[in-house]
């Protein structure tokens, strides 16, 4: 069995064009599109994404819904709602691992074995891009230990600063020898 930490791989490029069976859109509580990466996604997917999103009736911070893919080369969209960067004090990282492992989660029902997550809650959201790697691959790996059904977990970052953090955040665990 291939170990959590071969599974996770960092990704510089476009999400909407990764061939997976799920990606995750870094959505707002409406799920109606927005900016970043949510809008790229509804752009990309299509406007039969938004018409199945308006059947979902939002998402809470730290939770998460899927669709089908519609345009995309996924199977499925998996949204999550991160947390809005507040100072650290609000439980945002609470919320940023909850938002990952329910899109696991949601994957893992569906029969999804690929998966590629974008840096959510970095952008717009404001977290601090080292933080919320470190959160991401932490909880990401901690999942694949528990859960091997995925073959890899992608973390599709647009700019470098992102890749370059999710990297670190990488290095960093695999020295520790977790997962």
């Amino acid at each position: 069995m291939q170990s959590a930490m071969k599974k996770m791989k960092v990704f510089r490029g476009d999400i909407t064009k990764i061939n997976v069976d799920a990606i995750v859109n870094a959505a707002n509580s409406s799920l109606l599109g927005g900016g970043g990466v949510d809008g790229a996604i509804h752009r990309a997917a299509g406007p039969e994404l938004l018409r199945e999103c308006r059947t979902l009736n939002g998402c809470p911070t730290g939770e998460a819904r899927i669709t089908k893919g519609y345009n995309l080369p996924a199977k499925w969209v998996i949204h999550t709602v991160g947390p809005v960067w507040r100072g650290g004090g609000r439980n945002e990282a609470q919320l940023l691992e909850s938002a990952y492992m329910n899109s696991l989660r949601l994957a893992m029902e569906a029969g999804a074995t690929t998966i590629a997550f974008p840096a959510v809650s970095t952008g717009a959201y404001g977290y601090p891009q080292d933080e919320a790697a470190n959160i991401a691959v932490g909880t990401v790996g901690r999942f694949l230990a528990e859960n091997p059904c995925f073959k890899e977990v992608m973390f599709v970052c647009f700019h470098e600063a992102s890749a370059q953090a999710h990297e670190r955040a990488l290095d960093a665990v695999e020295k520790k020898g977790a997962f």
